[in-house]
């Protein structure tokens, strides 16, 4: 079990890096399908994963090669800071099914917007 979730964690980095993509987007499905987690332990777990300084190198290589802007950065966590707690609390009432469909449909929107604009 520990090295299922060592992989996870291996594979999920590597994507995040390349492209950029938030690991929730691969964590919370990896959680809910090969570890059988409900949705608001996969989605409680993920963020957990994802606390500082888990993207730190990552962030580092990027600001190296001057594709990072640290100021919005600092802007943006101070938001997620705030809406994180805020999502998280309101969650905590949103049945497990609700919250697994407003995370796929989430997705479907995003992927297909950045599959089909110019």
């Amino acid at each position: 079990m520990v090295l299922l979730i060592l992989l996870i964690g291996l594979i999920v980095g590597i994507f995040s890096g390349i492209i950029g993509l938030g690991g929730g987007i691969l964590f919370i499905p990896a959680l809910v399908w090969l570890l059988g987690m409900s949705q608001h332990k996969a989605q409680g777990t993920s963020l957990g994963a994802l606390l500082a300084p888990v993207g730190l190198l990552a962030f580092i290589e990027y600001y190296r090669k001057g594709n990072a802007d640290i100021r919005v950065a600092a802007l943006l966590a101070v938001g997620f800071f705030v809406g994180g707690y805020i999502g998280a609390a309101g969650a905590q009432y949103i049945p497990d099914i609700w919250l697994r469909r407003i995370f796929a449909v989430t997705l479907v929107l995003v992927g297909g917007r950045m599959l089909f604009e110019r």
